[in-house]
């Protein structure tokens, strides 16, 4: 059996780059003041309530990707979850202090939804990539 050699710590840092690259986006775009906001006019609203999932899915997916494999996957599922969720909170909190924004309480909870159902399918995705166990990665030792 090859043992993989643990990662180094410039590797963990590494992870972290997709999380950090979409906290950083989200940032800058929920502290635009209201007036330098597109308008997508009558689907105004649905396109900027699909971009809060799609933005929520992808960070929580990160988050995902930069803790540690080792973990149990639900608890790590659930960790990307909880970190998704909440920087969706201090999010809100810092868009109620920008010029002409408000902090939403639905807003959190489509994040939450967009997060929840990309966590959803990346780790299903994982889960058929990566074995549950040692035994399905070796050969079965008893003959046909």
């Amino acid at each position: 059996m090859v043992k993989s050699r643990p990662m180094s710590v410039i590797e963990r840092l590494i992870r972290w780059l997709p999380a950090l690259a979409m906290m950083t986006a989200i940032f800058v775009l929920s502290a635009l003041p209201a007036s330098k906001v597109p308008s997508f006019g009558a689907y105004d609203v649905y396109f900027k309530k699909l971009g809060h999932a799609i933005g929520y899915g992808m960070l929580g997916v990160a988050y995902y990707y930069a803790l540690p494999i080792g973990l149990p996957r639900l608890v790590r599922w659930s960790m990307a979850f909880g970190l998704s969720v909440g920087f969706a909170v201090s999010d809100e909190f810092h868009q109620s202090f920008v010029n002409g924004r408000t902090a939403s309480v639905r807003d959190v909870a489509i994040d939450g939804l967009g997060a929840f159902l990309a966590l959803f399918l990346a780790a299903g995705y994982s889960s058929s990539i990566i074995p549950r166990s040692r035994s399905e990665t070796l050969p079965s030792s008893t003959p046909d």
